[in-house]
């Protein structure tokens, strides 16, 4: 059991921290970098009243093509994302699981390198404090520590905060988000912070990422 005192992310699918099957990456062996991105806003159209079920995901203009742009460069891509409808009690859990399964579905449709290599989300209200909930840094925490583990094929020990005394070199790593909140996870991480107009997504920023 893994700090659960911390209110840790939770992973979709999955245990936090069971193994995780990593894809190739299109263009060879992986260098570290780690594109965090959040979902409303950056991945689908957002909405004021939360993406209640499969049916409300609407994926923005050109995001399969952004993220597949993003694995073609030698990124990991993984997804951190506040989910308070659980925490508020409107949802559950497998309802959202579905929710990801219809967003992977729809972005694989669209090219098959758009692949979402880590869902991560944190369920809880707003004042339950939790280190898993943006604007505090628990999912990209963990999103590094699992990703990495898997990577070198070895045990994933989650620490975080203070307890984590090994990270890692982010300086080519970037998190895209549409909120302020979004920002503040990436500065207190210690990742560069990109910021997309939520009407357009990943799209908006994907040149400046990639320096094209």
């Amino acid at each position: 059991m893994v700090c659960e005192f911390m209110l840790i992310p939770r992973r979709d699918g999955a245990e936090i921290d069971s193994p995780l099957d990593l894809l190739p990456l299109p263009n060879g062996p992986w260098n570290g970098k780690i594109a965090y991105l959040d979902r409303d806003g950056v991945l689908n159209v957002g909405s004021e009243n939360y993406i209640n079920s499969p049916d409300e995901l609407v994926i923005l203009p050109d995001t399969a093509k952004s993220v597949a742009a993003l694995r073609e460069s030698g990124f990991r891509v993984c997804v951190v994302t506040n989910q308070s409808p659980i925490g508020r009690g409107l949802w559950s859990h497998d309802n959202l699981h579905e929710i990801h399964n219809k967003l992977r579905e729809s972005l694989l449709s669209e090219n098959t390198n758009a692949h979402l290599d880590l869902i991560l989300y944190s369920p809880y209200a707003p004042w339950e404090g939790a280190w898993a909930r943006k604007p505090n840094p628990g999912m990209l925490e963990a999103a590094r520590q699992i990703i990495s583990a898997s990577e070198k094929n070895v045990e994933i020990k989650l620490k975080f905060d203070n307890d984590w005394d090994e990270k890692s070199d982010e300086s080519n790593s970037i998190m895209v988000g549409d909120r302020e909140v979004d920002m503040m996870a990436a500065f207190n991480f210690g990742v560069k912070g990109i910021r997309c107009d939520p009407e357009v997504g990943i799209s908006d920023v994907i040149s400046e990422i990639l320096g094209d």
